[in-house]
């Protein structure tokens, strides 16, 4: 199966869900007051999709693995943000254990797909040119 853009990417399509689900939970009149924390969980998660597509889009599989695994490290910190909200009360446990789970499974999909494109033996479509 080819790839033809980065909306195919299960692991787009998942980042761009976190990232929506942090920004409506985020939108809670409890999260207002501290906007510096509200502003970087929200960061955090759209920074997994983006850099998703920034490197799918740049063609080259070093850069692509690149990106992947600067969209992993925002994951975690997404991870870490959801720890800290939940300490501060803005989300209660369920709700952290719910973008918690999510996250995990993203993380270990990022990782399975950096796997991948390292074993693919291909350079990106930048070299066929």
């Amino acid at each position: 199966m080819t790839l033809e853009k980065f909306e195919d990417l299960v692991i787009w399509r998942l980042g761009r869900d976190l990232s929506r689900e942090i920004y409506e939970t985020t939108k809670a009149e409890i999260w207002r007051e501290d906007f510096d924390f509200r502003n970087q969980i929200r960061r955090s998660a759209g920074s997994v999709p983006d850099n998703i597509a920034e490197g799918f889009e740049r063609e080259g599989n070093n850069e692509f693995i690149n990106f992947l695994s600067i969209a992993k490290g925002s994951c975690g910190e997404c991870r870490c943000q959801i720890y800290r909200a939940f300490d501060r009360q803005y989300i209660d446990k369920e709700k952290m254990e719910y973008f918690l789970q999510k996250t995990i499974i993203l993380s270990v999909k990022i990782h399975n797909t950096i796997q991948a494109v390292k074993q693919s033996g291909m350079k990106g479509n930048k070299f066929k040119r």
